[in-house]
């Protein structure tokens, strides 16, 4: 009987017209599988053959930099490095000012420790936090932030845990399509006054997709990653690409034994 000691989704967010972005593959040089941003080279999830797992989301701000960093590049960095979670969030942490606001999630199974880093709210020291084990939400605040679309996935997500079997294999896909298709909008009343009702209105779902004077802006990617304690590991994903839904899913082996306590992000 096998243990999934991590699983995690991820939902892409952006224009349909942004610059393009390659679906997940294994990068040049065999050891990091992910997204790729190809233009600015970064990633917003990618993993590692040895054990290493790192996401990001961008804050949702009014006011941005236009100068600023690509926050992509930070999981980029993370899974390049040699450093465990802990000493690359003690080192990034001198330099996040650099960038617009992000929540960064660094994993590696090797030093058996998750960290959470994010440079907001402005004005306040840099958050660097190590995440224990359980189901955690990021979204577009952070860390375990009470958003209504943060509590729907959460709760969603404990109920259709609870119709597998400890010893069932959980089918990353079905996750995706039970969980990430939600599109349920949140009471305005309940929306936390960062920019625009109307705006923060179209943005409340899990689902994102609607028409604006710009083109069309919603959802574009689904990831969903999940490690067994038999280091079995698998990478789906369900992407939009010239207007059609394209589904994906890469299986591979972890170098090192997984020696990690369970952690579930969605």
């Amino acid at each position: 009987m096998f243990q999934i000691v991590l699983f995690l989704t991820s939902i892409y967010i952006t224009y349909y017209f942004s610059p393009p972005t390659k679906s997940i593959g294994w990068w040049e040089g065999g050891e990091i599988l992910g997204g790729r941003d190809e233009v600015a080279g970064g990633t917003w999830l990618a993993c590692t053959r040895d054990g290493r797992v790192s996401f990001l989301t961008n804050v949702l701000e009014l006011h941005t930099l236009p100068e600023a960093k690509s926050r992509g590049d930070l999981p980029l960095r993370f899974l390049e490095s040699k450093k465990s979670s802990e000493e690359f969030a003690k080192e990034i942490v001198k330099e996040v000012h650099e960038y617009n606001g992000f929540n960064l999630i660094t994993l590696d199974l090797s030093s058996n420790k998750m960290f959470y880093i994010s440079n907001r709210p402005k004005g306040e020291p840099p958050t660097v936090q190590q995440v224990q084990p359980g189901i955690h939400v990021l979204s577009n605040a952070k860390l375990n932030v009470p958003w209504p679309k943060v509590q729907r996935l959460k709760l969603n997500f404990k109920r259709l845990l609870s119709t597998y079997d400890d010893d069932e294999d959980i089918p990353i896909k079905d996750m995706i399509d039970k969980l990430m298709r939600d599109d349920t909008k949140a009471d305005k009343s309940q929306l936390p006054n960062i920019c625009s009702i109307d705006w923060e209105y179209n943005l409340s779902s899990i689902f994102v997709e609607v028409d604006t004077p710009l083109g069309r802006y919603g959802t574009r990617s689904m990831i969903a990653l999940s490690i067994r304690d038999t280091e079995e590991a698998s990478l789906h994903e369900t992407y939009v690409e010239k207007e059609l839904w394209w589904e994906k899913t890469i299986n591979y082996y972890i170098n090192s034994k997984v020696r990690i306590n369970d952690i579930t992000l969605v």
